[in-house]
């Protein structure tokens, strides 16, 4: 941010400003909302009730004649998911062809991380479901890695 910009924001601003930029604040940001949703969650009554008519709510986007209905799940799993992707493969392209992956001596000790973050949750959640009906569920851990290995 350039001086001149820094310089007109307010005082009670600066603070949020300052965490925004940093780069620990989306670490941060990802470790207290998935606290916040574990606890959510796993309440028996109160606010968890809402939670489907939360989910089945419509959003609706409209122009020139182009008209689109959907619930968030759909806005979430198949627009906003699609861009996180995006960004992880772009910021992944990125380093490999300028940055810390760049030669395989650089990339081997991430890649093998990035494989056994796959494998073991996949593993560890076949082992305890063996014998249950949940137990294809295995490819649920298996990508929930990513966002918290960002």
């Amino acid at each position: 941010m350039s001086n001149s910009v820094k310089k007109r924001i307010h005082p009670l601003v600066k603070p949020f400003s300052d965490f925004i930029q940093s780069e620990t604040s989306g670490g941060i940001i990802l470790l207290i909302v998935s606290v916040l949703s574990l606890i959510l969650a796993n309440m028996d009554q109160g606010i968890a009730r809402y939670f489907p008519d939360i989910w089945e709510s419509h959003f609706h986007i409209s122009f020139n004649g182009f008209e689109m209905n959907k619930s968030l799940t759909h806005w979430i799993n198949d627009g906003l998911m699609a861009l996180f992707f995006l960004v992880v493969g772009l910021e992944i392209k990125r380093e490999i062809l300028e940055g810390e992956l760049s030669s395989i001596k650089k990339a081997a000790l991430p890649m093998i991380s990035a494989l056994g973050g796959m494998v073991v949750p996949a593993i560890l959640f076949a082992l305890i479901n063996w014998n249950a009906p949940t137990r294809s569920g295995w490819g649920i851990p298996m990508a929930t890695d990513i966002a918290f290995a960002l």
